[in-house]
């Protein structure tokens, strides 16, 4: 399902193309011209270096599961089905479908807080956006990996930024007293404008990255501990916005009781130890108790 994304939303495979990128040249910054210069006399140079790719086989693979990984779509009828007979709340909630409603662009039936995605043209349950970054929607399925790739490529930001700085301060000392010695350094100038453009952009890189990931990273758990996704926040802000008098006559939308916020998490990091919670690991979709699809509505073929 996601190659076949690929082609359609040219957006989405540059913007991977670029997350790629920008992962394998802030590896290759931090281990040729950071831990390798500054550390290699010490234990740190192997340690940093361990860590810092540890934590980018993390970000990579947790990227891999929320590209590759179905976020929830509806399954489409094998045969047209005839809604003559079933647009009616009355006769949906007559048949167990109650919250359930018709999408025209699928041409079919979509359970409670499912959206239809205008990029990937499917019903996702429980969207929460269409990404660019992973082309792919971030729906039911798939959000426990996206936030995962949010967490490390931020964690990878802040680590990256601390080695540089280190590194920095440590080279302008060094320099410092080899001048004090009298070591001739001209030979050195072209590499060392060379580290410091490096140096540079992958600063600005980790900045700007780091930024954007936390800011979605909140936005995140604060819509899972909230219960709405932001989709249903837009949505009750209208209805909220609109006049009374109109709202009577606006059909009855469904609405779903909220729990306790670690029910919550454990729905979309699954019902484990916490500790599960920082792997890309597989969980459970909500079962019972939960916001379960599983049932599917009796069509009229």
């Amino acid at each position: 399902m996601a190659s076949l994304r690929f082609r359609r939303d040219p957006c989405g495979f540059i913007c991977l193309l670029l997350t790629y990128f920008s992962v394998f040249y802030a590896d290759y910054v931090v281990i040729q011209y950071v831990v390798i210069p500054a550390y290699s006399e010490s234990v740190w140079c192997s340690l940093h270096g361990v860590v810092f790719n540890l934590i980018l086989l993390l970000l990579l693979a947790c990227h891999a599961k929320a590209v590759f990984s179905d976020p929830g779509m509806v399954p489409l009828p094998e045969t047209a089905i005839d809604f003559s007979d079933l647009r009616s709340q009355s006769r949906m909630n007559e048949r167990g479908c109650e919250g359930w409603t018709v999408c025209s662009r699928c041409e079919t039936y979509r359970p409670p807080r499912a959206h239809h995605c205008r990029v990937c043209q499917r019903c996702i349950r429980r969207m929460d956006h269409h990404c660019p970054w992973i082309n792919n929607c971030v729906g039911e399925l798939n959000q426990k990996y996206f936030i995962q790739f949010l967490f490390y490529t931020g964690l990878a930001s802040l680590y990256s930024m601390v080695l540089v700085v280190s590194a920095w301060v440590w080279r302008i000392r060094s320099e410092r007293e080899g001048a004090a010695e009298g070591d001739g350094e001209e030979e050195e100038a072209p590499s060392k404008h060379l580290i410091v453009a490096h140096y540079i952009i992958l600063l600005v890189e980790s900045v700007l990255f780091g930024v954007f990931v936390m800011v979605i990273f909140y936005d995140q758990l604060v819509s899972i501990i909230t219960d709405e996704t932001p989709l249903e926040q837009m949505k009750n802000r209208l209805m909220k916005d609109r006049p009374s008098s109109s709202s009577q006559h606006q059909p009855h939308t469904h609405t779903h009781t909220r729990k306790p916020r670690i029910p919550l998490l454990r729905e979309v990091f699954g019902r484990g130890s916490m500790l599960l919670w920082l792997l890309p690991l597989h969980s459970t979709p909500p079962s019972a108790g939960g916001i379960s699809y599983s049932a599917l509505p009796d069509y009229d073929v």
